[in-house]
């Protein structure tokens, strides 16, 4: 079925007022620095409750890499307020650190001054820590510093079920929802590499990140501290990035669950031998990872999109996926953006929401292993040339100029964010939907090229302008004042995380050994 007919559907007076029910949350990753730029070794702060059980502030890998997650909201404002309060408390209990503003860090030592995470001395706290532990030891700590944006994002049941109906499908409601994602994810996959080219934010990195290791960067004018490449858009979502030669073997199929769940296993229960060399356990008996299998857990298999369902105490994310279904979708490819206080904006969440109902919408063939190499390449190419004018991609059995393509793809979406506009009385959808369509006629207008700009026009090396942003930053957030019960609902939240932390840990009745031996039956 078309996206028109779709579209059309959707349009009608009775039903378009449930797209103003589409929800989103933000995870945001921003690692705690000192002064000097260089990564903070302190732990958590306490201030901000178990980073194992907060239900808002947490730590990816490492204990300075801090990530805040608000709750999903029909509403993009109360999205971003709660980010914007979290970023102020959290700047209430860091004394003088700073929250690096890029997602590539800098002033960097060797991976052993890079802090793994803590939660506690709970299995499934020592369990998170000996998961990071083996990625540091399979990928290097240094590539976990990255940060990123994660952007989640669901349509409302109604919405659902009026597609249900519009195409005659006879499945229960959960295997209707959980096939349409899968079409959004497969789709998302096709066109993703427009993302980087519009929203990536990360065209050059610090020398200390690649000190050691083969590249192709080039040193910015003058500057050897700072390397990029002419063209880059987010070199965090290349070879640079969460990239590795064990997982590019991996084909990970998006055509149903079914599908889904058993190539994934599949990379669950493969031996690596890369993997066996480097032991289970060290010398002393001291896990060094989790298993030695080609994947530790499902969220090893790096993916720019995710299918996604709250899981159950004792559930994995794939069995809960398998049992009840996808419920939201994750959105891992965005990269901070150092220009904007809260790495991202109002703006760059509308047109996030109207390219993933553009990608609902639009029929989605099942793919095949030659669209995933095709898929595969698009990013690389992206990656590295996006702003390059006369870069081309693969499209099918032809190559296609970027350019071209992605405003072919702008006038498939505009009425898309037409139809947004409508349903939210705006016209604010529209709006950016112009903005991003300008940017593929000037590539000068895209966040990758500003950095650059800024960090000539300035003379500053990469590591002088995202420390001046983050000062920039942290005055906004410190003069942004938090209401006494806001205040009062942090230290609360943190508070209760603790207990929470100190309850899980005095409920554990297995060894370790036999806490991990029962995860992986």
């Amino acid at each position: 079925m078309s996206i028109e007919t779709r579209l059309a559907a959707l349009a009608q007076p009775n039903f378009i007022s449930v797209l103003k029910n589409i929800a989103r949350g933000i995870e945001k990753e921003s690692l705690r620095v000192e002064p000097s730029g260089l990564m903070a070794q302190s732990p958590h702060p306490k201030a901000l409750g178990s980073a194992l059980t907060h239900p808002s502030i947490t730590t990816d890998y490492s204990e300075a890499l801090l990530e805040f997650i608000t709750a999903p909201s029909a509403s993009i404002d109360e999205v971003l307020n709660e980010l914007e309060e979290i970023h102020s408390y959290t700047y209430q209990h860091i004394d003088d650190e700073l929250l690096w503003v890029s997602s590539m860090p800098c002033q960097l030592g060797d991976d052993s001054s890079i802090p793994v995470g803590q939660y506690g001395s709970s299995n499934s706290g020592q369990m998170k820590t000996v998961y990071r532990l083996g990625l540091g030891h399979r990928y290097g700590r240094l590539m976990q510093t990255i940060a990123g944006i994660h952007y989640n994002f669901s349509v409302p049941d109604e919405l659902w079920l009026q597609l249900q109906a519009l195409e005659n499908n006879q499945q229960s409601l959960q295997e209707f929802k959980s096939a349409g994602y899968f079409s959004l994810i497969r789709n998302f996959r096709r066109y993703f590499w427009l993302l980087l080219y519009l929203l990536g934010a990360a065209p050059a990195v610090c020398a200390s990140f690649v000190r050691g290791r083969e590249h192709d960067l080039v040193p910015l004018g003058n500057d050897s501290h700072s390397l990029h490449l002419p063209y880059a858009t987010s070199l965090r979502m290349g070879n640079l990035g969460y990239q590795s030669d064990a997982q590019s073997s991996l084909v990970i199929c998006y055509n149903d669950i079914g599908q889904y769940s058993r190539t994934l296993k599949g990379a669950l229960e493969t031996p690596y031998q890369a993997y066996e060399d480097i032991g289970l356990k060290d010398a002393q008996g001291n896990y060094q990872q989790l298993t030695t299998n080609l994947l530790q857990i499902e969220n090893e298999f790096y993916s720019p999109i995710r299918p996604k369902r709250t899981a159950a105490p004792g559930e994995t994310p794939l069995e809960a996926i398998e049992k009840h279904g996808v419920e939201y979708i994750e959105v891992r490819c965005v990269d901070l953006n150092p220009l904007l206080p809260n790495g991202i904006d109002k703006p760059t969440s509308q047109f996030l929401d109207s390219f993933l109902l553009f990608c609902l919408l639009k029929d989605s063939p099942r793919t095949n292993n030659n669209e995933y190499r095709q898929i595969t390449e698009n990013q690389r190419r992206t990656v590295a040339r996006g702003r390059d004018p006369e870069l081309e991609l693969l499209d099918g059995d032809k190559q296609r100029n970027l350019v071209e393509w992605g405003l072919s793809l702008m006038a498939e979406i505009q009425p898309v964010a037409e139809m947004l506009d409508q349903a939210n009385s705006t016209d604010q959808y529209s709006a950016t939907a112009a903005v991003m369509k300008a940017r593929l006629q000037d590539s000068s207008l895209t966040p990758a090229a500003q950095l650059i700009a800024e960090m000539t026009t300035n003379n500053e090396t990469y590591y002088g302008m995202a420390m001046r942003k983050a000062q920039e930053h942290r005055e906004y957030f410190q003069s942004r004042k938090l209401t006494p019960e806001t205040t009062e609902k942090y230290r609360r939240l943190a508070e209760e995380s603790q207990v929470k932390q100190e309850h899980i840990e005095a409920s554990d009745s297995l060894s370790f050994e036999e806490f991990i031996a029962g995860y992986y039956q």
